[in-house]
Parts: structure tokens; sequence; C-alpha cells
């Protein structure tokens, strides 16, 4: 029987009961993340490496850099990936323990409220992650940034630092913000679905 279990929510996650949700999953699991994992290592794998910050030593670097970003681009991007991922998956957990088949969720009240409930969850998880990237980066990216580095020592002050490939940094990030949306706009579709096809389950009865 847990075979079956993994097999139902294996199922469940990529064969979610609407075609907006089947497309999500597609655009959720190869683009978005094909995006992050490939793309995003190209741009942010070696930033730390060649921040500079004048004067140019290493104990200054790293505590500018650490300054310039509190938490790396790359790690909250993944944190959001799977904090976004595990509404559905709760849901699909819970289907694939009670042996509810994709075709029943919509056609049963319960159901279908639940599910609902996991799309709107994502959407307000998609909405914070966009607000917290907002104010974590920014919506660009600068050449120089300015560091306080009077704690580190007091004869550094206020000291320039050199942002490498801030260009496409900007475009990535500008990019990320616009998967955010798309995805969030994909649940609000898929909400919309679902209670047409409910309101098409309920006239044919």
């Amino acid at each position: 029987m847990s075979l079956n279990y993994i097999k139902n929510f294996y199922e469940g996650c990529l064969r979610p009961p609407t075609v907006i949700g089947q497309f999500h999953t597609l655009f959720f699991g190869s683009v978005r993340m094909f995006f992050l994992g490939v793309l995003g290592f190209a741009v942010y794998g070696n930033e730390a490496l060649h921040f500079s910050c004048d004067p140019d030593r290493r104990e200054l670097n790293l505590y500018c850099y650490n300054q310039f970003r509190p938490i790396t681009p790359q790690v909250f991007w993944a944190l959001q990936l799977v904090t976004v991922l595990v509404p559905g998956a709760v849901f699909h957990l819970y289907a694939a323990c009670k042996n509810i088949d994709q075709e029943e969720i919509l056609e049963r009240q319960l159901y279908t409220v639940f599910y609902i409930i996991s799309v709107l969850l994502r959407i307000i998880l998609e909405v914070i992650a966009f607000w917290l990237q907002s104010h974590l980066f920014g919506f660009q990216v600068h050449p120089l940034f300015m560091c306080d580095a009077s704690a580190l020592e007091k004869t550094f002050n206020v000291t320039k630092c050199m942002v490498p490939e801030h260009f496409e940094k900007t475009i990535f990030l500008s990019a990320m913000y616009t998967f955010t949306v798309i995805t969030i706009l994909l649940c609000i579709a898929e909400i919309f679905e679902i209670l047409c096809r409910r309101l098409g389950y309920l006239n044919n009865q």
C-alpha cells in the first residue's frame, strides 16, 4: 500500500486536476528551475570572489559582501521554490493517503475547497517572496556599493565596493520577478478554472 501512496502522490504532483495547474507544473518544474539552476549559477556563482572594495583586503571584502548580501540570491530563490511547493505537496499527499482520484477533486465540494486553499496559499507565499525579494535585492543592481566598515576598523569608515557583472544581475533579477508574477497569475487563473468546472459539474447534476 505504501508504494501505491507514493505512486498516487507522484501522479498528483505531476498531473494536477486542472489544465492550468498542469501548465503551472510544467512552467514551474522546467523553465523556472532550469533558469535558476543553470543561469543562476552562471551569473551569481563567483560573485563573492570578484566582489572587491577599496582597499582590496580579504577581511574587508568579506565583511562588505556580507553586508551587501545578507542572503545569497540563489539560496533565497531555492527556498522560495521549495516553500511554494509545500501547499500543493501537502494536498496531494492527503489525496494519496485517501486514495482520491484527480477527477474526484473537482467533483466533490470538500476536496475542491481544500485544493483552492492550497492554490491560495501558493499565491500568498509568492506575494511574500516578491515583497522580501524587493527589500533584500531591490529592482536594480548598481555597480558601486557603499559599505559601512567602521565596525571592522575605524580607519575604513565608508568604503566603495565594486559589484561584478551588475547589468547581468539586473536582467536576471527582473526575470525572477517576472517568473513570480507569472506564477501568481497562473494560480489566479487556475482558481477561475476550478470555479468554472465546478459550476459545470453542478449544472450537469
